[in-house]
């Protein structure tokens, strides 16, 4: 009988991050722990509100399932998101150590190494942005946090702070189809690689009516593989994150799934620790962009996190997870 126990976890972030939905100065995780009286496995996962999750909701969905429940028997009862995430990577972990062979080995994938990672910037005022990006003008890709009435400053400070390094935006659903055409044609002038998300979920249809002169990524638009159809036209790649699918299980069929539809992939991440990334790691080999940069924003991490280096960011070790 696996014991299986639930907590809330809360890392300190090494500066106030803000998006266009607002502000944080911690990142509060949903830990799962499974012990089998010999081994143990966990998984972690960020419960978010724009999904109408809460650490309470999930975790009682986490509690209500069967002791004995497997990996897929929980993709039949649970449906995707932080839950089953937490879930799926516990399992994945305890499986591991049961057979003394690596996740990716379990899952038929080669090994990985290590992939470059994007560093996200916090929304702030153009003056504070170019000094951020001055700061890691170093790293080869940016991402920016956009998404407001006074982006193509902001943008142009990061540019001008940051001449050399790759950039990719996030509008975190906060552009109209008007201010994303209006906006487009400067994005390409600055060299920008991809937009996440312009326009909110559900209310994206016109991106299959305007002109998208750089690659657009769904990213709150696609959850798991059901969410493909409805993209299809409007997006050129989607942004995988395993809070959102409901792990790995999951994202590697939605990876294979999009890919075959001629999708391009991203891998990203909510704001987490080192043991929610662990997964995500396996499913961004090969991907054309990977963020993944949650640990590289927090002020503590998971004791042995995983390794960041001018490599990017690598697999993790079998003590962390997997």
């Amino acid at each position: 009988m696996i014991q299986r126990t639930v907590t809330h976890d809360t890392f300190r972030l090494a500066e106030t991050f803000t998006i266009s939905r607002g502000s944080r100065t911690e990142a509060k995780v949903l830990t799962v722990h499974l012990d089998d009286g010999t081994h143990k496995g966990w998984g972690e996962s960020v419960p978010y509100a724009r999904y109408g999750e809460t650490p309470e909701s999930v975790t009682a969905q986490i509690n209500a399932l069967p002791a004995d429940i497997d990996r897929q028997t929980l993709q039949q009862v649970m449906k995707p998101g932080a839950g089953r995430f937490a879930m799926d990577a516990a399992l994945w972990d305890i499986e591991a150590k049961r057979s003394g062979k690596r996740v990716w080995q379990l899952a038929g994938l080669a090994r990985p190494g290590p992939e470059i990672t994007a560093f996200t910037l916090s929304l702030d005022t153009p003056e504070n942005m170019r000094a951020a990006a001055a700061k890691h003008a170093h790293r080869p890709l940016l991402k920016i946090k956009l998404g407001t009435p006074d982006d193509m400053a902001r943008l142009e400070a990061v540019r001008a702070g940051a001449p050399n390094a790759a950039i990719i935006v996030d509008a975190n659903e906060g552009w109209s189809a008007e201010v994303y055409t209006d906006l487009a044609p400067h994005l390409v002038r600055m060299g920008v690689k991809l937009v996440e998300q312009p326009l909110p979920a559900g209310q994206d249809d016109m991106l299959a009516e305007i002109a998208r002169p750089l690659p657009v990524c769904a990213d709150e638009s696609c959850h798991d593989r059901a969410s493909l159809p409805d993209l299809v036209g409007k997006y050129d790649m989607i942004n995988i994150k395993l809070d959102k699918t409901g792990g790995l299980t999951e994202g590697l069929l939605l990876r294979d799934a999009a890919r075959a539809q001629g999708f391009g992939i991203m891998v990203g991440c909510m704001v987490g620790t080192s043991l929610a990334m662990a997964p995500a790691v396996l499913l961004a080999q090969g991907a054309a962009f990977t963020d993944l940069d949650g640990p590289l924003l927090l002020a503590e991490d998971r004791q042995t996190p995983l390794q960041f280096d001018e490599r990017g960011v690598h697999p993790s070790d079998p003590a962390l997870w997997g």
